[in-house]
């Protein structure tokens, strides 16, 4: 379905009842990423995933404003409250996941959970995130001047996911074509409003976020690995889950190992599980 929220168009998956799970993909990503957890989850809880701005089949405005951590979540905020949602189990991955924390972070009075798989706080000092800056718009304008197709072959070379060339071919093929049905203008905004250097730095929210959290990483991800150990000093109530032999896409290249943990964790902090 498609949800109007301040002039701007969302695409909103929606299926089961009972608790809500709301999921969040990361960049590249659309709602159909989760469509497998969606139709086993529903079971047992209302889920909700939705393109974010930018992305599949929500709006992709020019205006590069409209596309921040505080923004996003504020669509999300309205986007609920149409749905008549006042609690979330949350669930967010890699900049999915960075737009979870920034909205349990502006509405903490809707969370029951968080659950955020390869992602992160943010970067410490304005060297960090002004040097990314640069990084991510340069990377913007690749993708506007060299069109989606060169981009998408170009971002399955990265090393984050180097451990995706070990999934089948078809798999691979599934995400290829996914991420093409993305555009332009809707990467390339993204990563100058969401981008991990335009984003404020949330590390020294954690110690105040008082609801469950799980942190979830892959063993060959050694990045995100670090920055999950670290987050969990922080945060008043989290576990941490390292998955062997994988990398940054937990729920592509280990989905039964990430189903289980999703569900165990959630089985331990919903009021009812059905």
């Amino acid at each position: 379905m498609m949800i109007g929220v301040e002039d701007l168009s969302f695409h909103v998956e929606k299926k089961g009842e009972g608790e809500t799970i709301l999921l969040l993909h990361g960049f590249t990503g659309s709602s159909s990423n989760w469509a497998g957890f969606i139709d086993k989850w529903s079971s047992s809880f209302q889920v909700i995933a939705v393109d974010l701005i930018g992305h599949g089949k929500s709006s992709k405005p020019d205006d590069s404003s409209f596309y921040t951590m505080e923004t996003m979540s504020r669509y999300l905020k309205v986007l609920l409250d149409h749905l008549n949602v006042d609690k979330i189990h949350l669930l967010g991955y890699s900049m999915g996941g960075r737009i979870a924390l920034a909205f349990a972070i502006q509405y903490p009075s809707m969370i029951k959970s968080l659950i955020l798989e390869s992602s992160s706080p943010g970067l410490l000092t304005l060297e960090e995130r002004g040097e990314r800056v640069r990084k991510d718009h340069a990377l913007a304008n690749r993708i506007k001047e060299r069109g989606i197709s060169e981009f998408v072959q170009f971002w399955e070379t990265i090393p984050l996911f180097a451990a995706q060339k070990n999934l089948p071919e078809s798999v691979q093929i599934e995400i290829r074509e996914q991420r093409l049905q993305n555009s332009e203008i809707g990467l390339a905004n993204s990563l100058i409003g969401m981008g991990t250097g335009a984003q404020p730095p949330y590390w020294d929210e954690l110690e105040h976020l008082e609801f469950p959290v799980l942190l979830m990483t892959g063993e060959l991800d050694q990045k995100f690995v670090s920055i999950a150990k670290r987050m969990k000093k922080s945060l008043p109530q989290a576990d941490f889950v390292q998955i062997n032999n994988i990398g940054h896409t937990i729920h592509v290249e280990e989905p039964q190992i990430f189903d289980k943990m999703v569900v165990a964790f959630l089985k331990k902090h919903a009021d009812s599980f059905l």
